[in-house]
């Protein structure tokens, strides 16, 4: 008998008004269907459980998440908010980009207007990112997860620089040696300064775009025992504001943005995409 590989199952989360069926409908289903995923909303379901379990429920098993956060509806952000507590793969959708909080903006999201064929254009082509992206995460024998970030401003009379601090675990989720770990390294932006142990880390030009370098990250350990277990430390650096080329030195300030720490093994690449968003305050000594 053969089986059928089951479709990936994409849970959508947007406002359920008459004005979004032709997003839902004609953008957001049929670019679903295009690339072979499942997506569905809530009032398509049949369940008995009471609706805000069943929207955990669903967010829990899907493999990823669309919201729309047109209009700033109060349900979405919240069930979003609880998708990204769960490390969710999440691909927002909104027609005016004032709807996107500041806190979201450097998380991939489509800005679709009035366009429907514009928004099932783009959408597919996030979609496909977000397949990619979770066969990965399952597919990957070493689990990454990179914690919450801590940072401060380093402050000066002249300069101003965010310090932020990044830990990351990596587990062998299997009962036997994990894949040899040949090289690690982090994607990120040209203006930062990425440091292991107080060493500076060499980088390259990224081969990922948007990103501008590739930092070469020293493993703790080539491979992990069964049910293994190991830590990186990371230390990144950004010059803020110059006072001699006229910038104000601030007290504190947003700073956001986003990753990915890439495991090369002998059983092929595996990248862990991350967002990070802090408060950052000068430290008085």
């Amino acid at each position: 008998m053969s089986h059928q590989k089951t479709k990936p199952f994409a849970f959508v989360l947007m406002p359920f008004s008459s004005e979004f069926e032709d997003v839902y409908k004609l953008g957001i289903k049929e670019a679903s269907e295009n690339c072979d995923v499942l997506a569905q909303r809530l009032d398509e379901q049949l369940f008995n459980e009471g609706m805000l379990d069943r929207i955990y429920r669903q967010i829990d098993v899907a493999d990823f998440v669309i919201a729309d956060l047109s209009d700033r509806n109060p349900n979405v952000f919240y069930e979003l908010g609880y998708a990204h507590a769960r490390d969710k793969i999440c691909i927002l959708l909104t027609k005016n980009a004032d709807d996107i909080p500041f806190d979201l903006k450097h998380r991939r999201h489509v800005v679709y207007g009035d366009s429907i064929s514009y928004l099932k254009s783009e959408l597919e082509k996030n979609i496909e990112w977000a397949k990619a992206e979770s066969e990965a995460r399952t597919s990957s024998k070493i689990q990454v997860d990179v914690k919450p970030p801590t940072g401060y401003l380093s402050n000066t009379e002249h300069l101003s620089e965010a310090i932020i601090n990044f830990t990351i675990d990596l587990h062998n989720k299997t009962n036997k040696y994990s894949p040899e770990i040949s090289a690690t390294y982090l994607y990120a932006g040209n203006d930062w300064r990425i440091t292991q142990e107080g060493k500076d880390c060499p980088f390259s030009e990224a081969d990922i775009k948007p990103f501008k370098r590739r930092y070469l990250i020293t493993p703790p350990a080539s491979k992990l025992g069964a049910g293994g277990w190991s830590q990186i430390r990371l230390q990144a650096k950004r010059v803020i504001a110059r006072a001699w080329n006229g910038d104000e030195i601030p007290d504190s300030t947003n700073i956001g943005g986003r990753g990915i720490i890439r495991l090369e093994t002998t059983d092929g690449n595996y990248d862990h995409e991350f967002d990070f968003n802090l408060e950052l305050s000068d430290i008085p000594f």
